[in-house]
């Protein structure tokens, strides 16, 4: 099961360490909450501790990236990405494992 960071998201995000001057060793934490028809939120931020127990590891292109392990097989294939182009610039997520188009029962939504 891994996480995969593309080159392009770690060139981006060892940019902003370095500019942020973020303290050597930080990793980035990857978290996911929600459900339903807005589908999965995802968060990404930075931290200096982990927990070898309750938290999965993953070092791709110099980042080192974590995660709780109890996320990871919902994660499991997810890809980050980021893009800079004339429709925007920013981080996207790709997950595998989330149906297409939301997928709330309750609202009817299919």
């Amino acid at each position: 099961m891994a996480i995969n960071l593309t080159e392009a998201a770690a060139v981006e995000i060892k940019r902003y360490m370095e500019e942020q001057k973020v303290e050597s060793g930080t990793m980035l934490r990857m978290g996911v909450s929600g459900g339903g028809c807005s589908g999965l939120q995802y968060t990404l931020g930075f931290e200096n501790k982990t927990d070898p127990v309750a938290d999965a590891r993953y070092e791709q292109h110099g980042v080192t990236l974590v995660t709780a392990k109890k996320m990871a097989l919902h994660l499991d294939d997810t890809t980050i990405d980021f893009h800079d182009g004339p429709m925007g610039r920013g981080f996207s997520i790709e997950n595998p494992n989330v149906p297409r188009g939301g997928g709330c029962p309750g609202c009817g939504h299919h």
